[in-house]
């Protein structure tokens, strides 16, 4: 099975862009109340679980070669990316109702979130159609799924913590190699034994990696547009900071036309 060096890099970059879409998303979510904050949660879960996990999993599946024509159940395939973004929702909105001094929350949310993205891999592998016989190595396995915990945990951690575009960027790259260290890891687990007699494979993968260059890409446009049309929690205090200065400017300069109170 060749994995493809140059699919490795793409897929960390799909993972990377996610992921700081997904913080970046997050912080938008700290800083708002209400409605608007689980909206930017959803955005989040999206960003993270969609675009940087899914549709990493996907674009690493996509330069995978494994022998053999390789097709896709696409509605089991569509499953896995429910899957992975309700995970990462339902970690998000532990750490939301937890206490942000305390780890416990995050190390809850990130099992809870490991255990799905590793479910995640496995939906999508199990949507493949190939012909061969597929099992899995049980030690590979674990690891993948502690890494997955592992990953989802410092993700939620970054998620609640991580503030501005550097600290963004480089807890992105972090989140990316965990990301991609996880799918590979699984994918390592697999052992594969070709089996013509298994029938004939109608190779669809052509039109599923369209569909998810132009809906990843979609997504992500919106969501970066989103973001450019909010400001940051740090900006928002600026502006109101000066906001209060002149206002407190303008009611001096009025107090001083009129003269002292007698």
């Amino acid at each position: 099975m060749d994995m493809g060096s140059s699919t490795l890099v793409t897929a960390y970059l799909v993972a990377c862009v996610g992921s700081a879409l997904g913080l970046l998303s997050a912080e938008r979510a700290r800083n708002a109340t209400g409605a608007s904050r689980n909206w930017w949660l959803a955005v989040a879960a999206v960003s993270i679980g969609g675009l940087g996990i899914w549709g990493m999993h996907f674009t690493a599946m996509l330069g995978t070669w494994m022998g053999t024509k390789v097709a896709y159940d696409i509605p089991i395939t569509l499953l896995s990316m429910v899957v992975a973004i309700v995970v990462v929702g339902i970690g998000l909105l532990v750490v939301r109702r937890g206490d942000d001094r305390r780890f416990w929350p995050f190390l809850v949310g990130g099992v809870i979130t490991g255990l799905g993205v590793a479910g995640m891999h496995y939906t999508g592998m199990a949507g493949i159609v190939i012909n061969a016989d597929v099992t899995y190595h049980a030690g590979l396995v674990v690891l993948s799924i502690a890494i997955a915990v592992g990953a989802a945990t410092a993700a939620l951690w970054a998620t609640a913590n991580v503030r501005g575009w550097l600290a963004v960027a480089g807890a992105s790259l972090v989140m990316g190699v965990a990301v991609t260290g996880m799918h590979y890891t699984g994918m390592h687990a697999m052992h594969i034994v070709l089996n013509p007699a298994a029938g004939i494979v109608v190779d669809n993968s052509q039109d599923l990696i369209t569909t998810l260059i132009i809906g990843g890409a979609g997504v992500s446009v919106v969501i970066i547009f989103l973001l450019a049309l909010t400001s940051s929690g740090d900006e928002s205090g600026e502006d109101a900071e000066l906001l209060d200065r002149v206002m407190r400017r303008n009611e001096t300069r009025q107090v001083g036309r009129r003269g002292p109170l007698t």
